[in-house]
């Protein structure tokens, strides 16, 4: 078993929220089926008459594969009124599904070893409660033994670019590169993302076909040196087909696809349609996307919001420190895309996180961000990032590459945070 680094800077305990019970489709293998048809789920157990526990999912109808069912509400039909699972409560931990097991782990290859990083679609994660990642080694080498799979320390690093590829040790040169300058308490965080995107575009433009071990250290001296000498301008509106681009961008991230949506068919696809393009086309008010947003005037978000509130800074640099020491943003965890259009996109996360943020205080009818709203809006994006089909789409790299290129990213960064 290859060692497996944890975020030191992270805690989680489940605190039995019951939040992913509700907000997940769970997908199960053919011996994850018969185990739970075997345990034979009853009336008595608060199953309903006549409820399936297991409904055929995805796939096609010759190969169709099967998940757990939910109930109307949207619930797992194994979640209790307590909140707590009842395959956990009569059967076992172990008896659950591997993917409940997981959550909110996610373990990605880094070379000689598994470095693993954390869903932030957790309350408990966003809030940083329970006991710290490495007090949980145990239970996480368990969980690494059933989801790792042998050999993979002999997969390629993913390239810095789609023409530039490094070995594993100078690819995490260049991560803990980032890292430490994500982790400078001495610069506000925007400004030092500002600065990092500047970083990561000339690390684009480098050959590094013998830039190697030292002097790759060396370079990126010199890169960080240079973005740094350019400063951090003033916050401006981005253009029109950028500021597009970033409410479709958000739309998606701000959507919560129950599993009665997608039993909803080609009703909810045209709904879905009706709101993307009233994103494009960010006039008259927002729809509602889902129950905890209200239906608020466009402009009323792309207006000063003043600083962002106290404790903002600490939570978003420990979401981009577990996401980068785990490499949750490039190569195998991330859609197969490289560190630097990674990296971007993680960063995109950042302005996406404010403007839904301003979008839950605006529906509660205030006109200043808590720390709550900041909070509730990270859950809701990263619920998708990495995970959701659509971000690895050929059509949302274009548009991460196009405001990445334009300079429309730094733009969209500063001005969502002011």
């Amino acid at each position: 078993m290859l060692p497996i680094t944890l975020p030191t800077i992270q805690n989680w305990s489940c605190h039995n929220c019951s939040g992913c019970c509700k907000q997940h489709l769970i997908e199960i293998t053919e011996a994850e089926r018969q185990r739970i048809l075997d345990q034979k789920w009853t009336e008595a157990d608060g199953i309903p008459p006549g409820q399936p526990v297991v409904v055929p999912h995805g796939g096609t109808w010759w190969k169709r594969g099967h998940r757990l069912a939910h109930r109307p509400d949207g619930a797992c039909v194994f979640l209790d009124d307590r909140g707590l699972c009842r395959i956990h409560a009569k059967f076992g931990e172990a008896a659950k599904p591997l993917a409940c097991r997981i959550y909110p782990y996610a373990f990605h290859p880094g070379g000689r070893r598994i470095t693993v990083s954390l869903r932030f679609s957790c309350p408990s994660v966003v809030a940083n409660k329970g006991r710290a990642c490495t007090q949980n080694k145990g239970e996480i080498n368990q969980i690494a033994k059933l989801v790792v799979p042998e050999g993979i320390e002999k997969l390629p690093p993913p390239g810095i670019t789609n023409r530039e590829t490094v070995d594993w040790d100078d690819l995490w040169r260049i991560t803990n590169t980032f890292d430490e300058l994500v982790t400078d308490e001495e610069t506000p965080l925007i400004p030092k993302l500002f600065m990092l995107l500047r970083v990561a575009d000339l690390l684009s433009q480098a050959s590094l076909k013998v830039i190697r071990g030292q002097r790759l250290d060396e370079l990126l001296e010199l890169l960080v040196a240079t973005a740094a000498e350019e400063g951090v301008p003033e916050p401006s509106a981005p253009q029109p087909i950028a500021a597009i681009q970033f409410r479709l961008l958000v739309a998606h991230y701000a959507r919560k696809d129950t599993v009665a949506d997608l039993d909803a068919g080609w009703w909810h696809r045209w709904q879905l349609l009706r709101a993307a393009l009233k994103f494009a086309q960010g006039q008259g008010k927002t729809p509602k996307l889902q129950e905890c947003f209200a239906e608020v005037p466009f402009e009323r978000l792309e207006q000063s919001w003043g600083e962002l509130p106290e404790g903002t800074d600490e939570l978003l640099t420990r979401y981009l420190r577990v996401k980068l020491q785990g490499l949750h943003f490039c190569g195998r965890a991330y859609y197969d895309v490289p560190f630097v259009e990674g990296f971007q996109s993680l960063v995109l996360i950042v302005p996406a996180i404010l403007w839904i943020a301003r979008w839950l205080a605006a529906s509660n009818d205030r006109n200043q961000l808590t720390l709550e709203d900041i909070q509730r809006a990270l859950a809701i994006a990263d619920h998708h990032h990495g995970f959701s089909p659509i971000f690895g789409s050929r059509g949302f790299r274009q548009r991460v590459n196009f405001l990445a290129r334009t300079g429309e990213l730094g733009k969209l960064l500063l001005w969502y945070s002011r």
